[in-house]
């Protein structure tokens, strides 16, 4: 069987490292925030440019942590993509504001720029881009609207770790960027974890607040806030993977670009704008015969799944907005029609041919 991705193979890779990680945390007794944290917080901020980085407990948690501190909650609205998973949407209800999506480029999958002015209302208070199965959205024109309409931006960058949009790396350009590393992310910890950054120190602060039942001073409440840290372990498992990074973001690069060369014959590839650095958390493709061929590869022993078989505003959470089906034809095909591929940076070149050969001769037998 070939899965979808391997972690196990990846922690071998690294196992000394990491298991000398652990143990140094076990014994240093620090478990909540402290050294390890501290330490990964800043090497993020350095690896991505960015002044500050505070250190939470998931990427959803990132994005509700980030409206709170730029105060946005009930009676306003955000604009986001209608093709994205469903935390972006359920981050913005969870804070009292309304998501307000917007349909996609369909080759990209990121939110067609062109029509966010049009979903703007004098309610707007923030726009999302997500930068979605690591391809990064458009952000200049979207910080252009952004500063037009005084708008806030937050990236969401789950997917997204080391991407970069026009040599910068994305959630380096909103006002604040999310970080999911969840375990299967380009980086990705043992358990969940997140993270915030941002170039603004007061809203660094705010954040780190609401991160720790808002205090300033241990146990002096000073807003409602969160219990929502990155633990230790995590911290310092992720500190040894951190380094690792550009070098399986270069793995993941040449297996999909391998992909779509002997694929584009017979399915929907995924794209690159020019202006753009792919980072291919997921390796997604299109095909009108999606079950079927899902089907066949799973005969063969190989993984594949779909991301996301329902856009976020047709779902039941959604339904008191009043989105129908047919509000966001590029979303909702997408939704019909793509799916992954087993990408992870340990593939071989043997189980990638497994898989090409699968799917060439899956549409053949159709």
């Amino acid at each position: 069987m070939i899965p979808l991705v391997d972690l196990t193979a990846q922690y071998h890779s690294i196992k000394d490292e990491i298991d000398a990680a652990v143990l140094a945390t076990l014994e240093s007794g620090h478990f909540i925030l402290g050294p390890q944290v501290t330490k990964f917080e800043e090497s993020v901020a350095s690896y991505l440019g960015v002044r500050h980085a505070v250190g939470l407990a998931s990427g959803t948690d990132a994005l509700v942590i980030a409206m709170r501190a730029l105060n946005i909650g009930a009676g306003d609205e955000v604009i986001i993509p209608a093709y994205t998973f469903f935390a972006t949407a359920g981050a913005v209800m969870t804070v009292g504001a309304t998501p307000v999506f917007v349909d996609i480029d369909p080759q990209s999958y990121q939110i067609d720029v062109m029509k966010i002015r049009q979903a703007i209302t004098p309610k707007t208070k923030a726009i999302i881009p997500v930068h979605l199965y690591g391809h990064p959205a458009e952000m200049d024109p979207i910080l252009e609207i952004a500063r037009e309409r005084k708008l806030k931006v937050i990236e969401d960058n789950a997917q997204g770790f080391g991407a970069e949009y026009k040599g910068k790396k994305t959630a380096t350009f909103g006002d604040i960027g999310s970080l999911s590393f969840f375990p299967t992310k380009n980086l990705g910890a043992f358990g969940d974890a997140g993270m915030a950054v941002t170039n603004d120190a007061a809203l660094a602060e705010r954040m780190r607040m609401l991160r720790t039942h808002g205090w300033k001073k241990k146990y002096y409440s000073e807003e409602l806030g969160y219990n929502s840290r990155i633990d230790a372990l995590q911290a310092a498992i992720l500190q040894v993977k951190l380094p690792h990074t550009d070098s399986w973001n270069r793995k993941r690069r040449e297996l999909a670009h391998r992909y779509s060369e002997k694929l584009a014959s017979k399915l929907v590839v995924p794209v690159e704008r020019e202006w753009g650095k792919h980072v291919y958390h997921l390796y997604i493709a299109r095909s009108a015969k999606r079950e079927a061929l899902q089907a066949f590869l799973k005969q063969r022993g190989i993984a594949s799944e779909v991301y996301y078989p329902l856009p976020p505003h047709l779902s039941i959470p959604c339904r008191k907005f009043g989105y129908k089906e047919g509000d966001f034809p590029h979303a909702e095909q997408a939704s019909r029609e793509t799916f992954a591929l087993p990408l992870y940076p340990e593939l071989t070149h043997t189980q990638q041919d497994e898989i090409i050969a699968a799917v060439l001769d899956a549409e053949r037998v159709a």
